[in-house]
């Protein structure tokens, strides 16, 4: 099973979801290492990249190891979008844009943007179009990634999908939460199914994917071309290879020991010092620690020393310390990761949002750098 991005094809259905100050170059060489997918850079702004803002052309870094550059772009202006697009195209060399259209963070939505932005229906086909148009010269498709709707009273996501099939998007994926849900309860399954029917464009389907089985089950239940992966590959960068063997039919490899997964640390702080340098390479890995660790039976002195390593010796000799021949904690199979939380009693929005759904008259500000995702 491929799946198909208007002229990209990627060999397994499944795209790793940009996730913020998780998903740069190191990171997605070590889940390609594992598996064939899209591997999806961190999201940028496009005000950002049009404007030459440092902090967002330094998180435009790509693994001499990426054949395939897979960027997530943001932004609230139809114009911005456009001229992002075509730098990203000609300057960056990406073979897929994707544009997000689910971001549940407050600050992100207090300004209309993110999740907020598919409720005004005109605006977001303006800024559709806008990169489409940028991204065809190149041959490079354009896709979107967006939720239910702000909450169960508001939803979007079918008119949404409509309004990608008619800017000319290769595909659309759909989280099955709202924005109110933030990353809540259970994900709506059943909505990813009702967008497939809807639409002719693929859907790819994203949420509560936390094993290769489920991704199957997703597929199976919804008709979805595909699933997008995020919170299930957190110190588990193995999933892909076991996606890729599901999706090709065959048998999942065996759960890793906790001497394999000591190997991959190793291997995620490696790649992190190689692009960042090592010192603050370390420090970006402190976050792994306890993802990598979850349900094994590591002592909290030793996690909280890893939680400090600023060095790839210390790494090492505190690595040693772990038991090689521990078996993965089975209790963690199936089971959520990440950021979860509360649902919101309501969602931030600008004055007036809700007044109308066409939004084409208005002007966002968009911050110049953004550091969260969707």
């Amino acid at each position: 099973m491929t799946l198909t991005l208007g002229p990209l094809t990627v060999p397994t259905p499944v795209v790793l979801a940009p996730m913020a100050g998780i998903t740069n170059a190191a990171f997605r060489r070590l889940c390609a290492e594992f598996g064939a997918g899209l591997y999806v850079c961190e999201m940028i702004t496009s005000r950002g990249l049009v404007e030459g803002d440092e902090t967002t052309k330094k998180m435009l870094v790509f693994d001499e190891a990426e054949e395939v550059r897979s960027v997530q772009l943001y932004g609230t202006d139809p114009v911005y979008v456009g001229k992002a697009a075509a730098i990203l195209c000609e300057e960056y060399g990406v073979a897929h844009i994707d544009l997000n259209f689910g971001c549940p963070v407050p600050k992100v939505t207090r300004k209309g943007g993110g999740g907020a932005l598919p409720w005004k229906r005109g605006l977001l086909a303006q800024i559709l179009e806008r990169a489409v148009a940028a991204a065809a010269p190149y041959g490079v498709p354009v896709t979107m990634k967006t939720r239910k709707g702000l909450d169960d009273e508001h939803l979007t996501y079918l008119d949404a999908g409509r309004i990608a099939q008619e800017s000319g998007c290769a595909a659309i994926a759909l989280h099955g939460r709202t924005v109110a849900q933030a990353y809540s309860g259970a994900a709506d399954w059943e909505a990813i199914g009702e967008l497939v029917a809807s639409v002719d464009i693929p859907v790819l389907g994203n949420g509560d994917i936390w094993e290769a089985a489920d991704a199957l089950r997703m597929v199976e239940q919804t008709g979805a071309a595909g699933v997008v992966v995020g919170r299930g590959c957190l110190g588990r960068p193995w999933l892909f290879r076991d996606l890729a063997d599901a999706f090709a039919g065959g048998q999942t490899t065996a759960l890793p020991t906790l001497g394999e997964v000591r190997t991959m640390m190793r291997r995620h702080a490696e790649l992190l010092s190689e692009h960042m340098g090592e010192e603050r390479g370390c420090k970006e890995f402190r976050k792994h620690v306890t993802w990598y660790l979850k349900g094994f039976r590591a002592g909290g002195e030793l996690r909280r020393s890893l939680g400090l390593v600023d060095s790839l010796a210390d790494l090492d000799r505190m690595l040693a310390d772990l038991d090689p021949d521990e078996p993965f904690p089975v209790s963690e199979l199936g089971a959520p990761r990440g950021r979860q939380g509360s649902p919101r009693s309501r969602v931030v929005l600008p004055e007036g949002w809700l007044d109308d759904t066409d939004g084409t008259s208005i002007h966002l500000t968009e911050d110049v750098s953004e550091t969260t995702g969707g």
